[in-house]
């Protein structure tokens, strides 16, 4: 694709957007997608951490002890949660609002073998593959759902695009 194109496709995406979702619609579908793409990175991430590159030990620790990621999850829901609560409509609109939800939710999500097992079971086959299959299939779902006023404008933009270019 020239960049052209890319630029004329990137234009008409953004168009659909503002023009088929409304706000909470949009809210939802950044959320969706960033729950989607938090919890496939971090799952990544992990499994890149295992095999032995970055830090030794992998993850975070704090004063030796292992940091699990679900925390960060927490933190960042509070804090969405008092926007919620306490903000301004502008604030609980405001795509970074809706991509830290996605973000913190995911990150809990991702560990909850072991918010469930009360033990560090994150690397145990039993039920680990299911819980990968099923939030994956929950991510993608919601995302489906929560932008469905979109795909369908989205898929004829990229076609035209690609068609425009051959």
């Amino acid at each position: 694709m020239t960049t052209t194109a890319n630029a004329s496709l990137g234009a008409r995406l953004r168009r659909a957007w503002g023009d088929h979702l409304d706000d909470g619609e949009q809210s939802a579908t950044l959320a969706w997608a960033s729950f989607a793409g938090t919890f496939v990175g971090v799952r990544a991430l992990t499994h890149w951490l295992r095999d032995g590159h970055g830090p030794s030990g992998g993850g975070i620790s704090v004063g030796g002890r292992h940091f699990h990621h679900y925390n960060i999850g927490i933190v960042l829901l509070t804090g969405i949660g008092a926007v919620a609560i306490r903000g301004e409509e502008r604030h609980r609109r405001h795509p970074s609002t809706a991509l830290a939800y996605g973000i913190g939710t995911a990150l809990i999500a991702d560990e909850a073998a072991l918010l469930i097992d009360l033990q560090d079971v994150y690397w145990a086959k039993q039920g680990r593959l299911s819980v990968d299959v099923a939030v994956s299939a929950i991510a993608l779902g919601g995302l489906a759902i929560a932008g469905s006023g979109l795909w369908p404008t989205a898929v004829r933009e990229i076609r035209r695009t690609a068609s425009a270019t051959r």
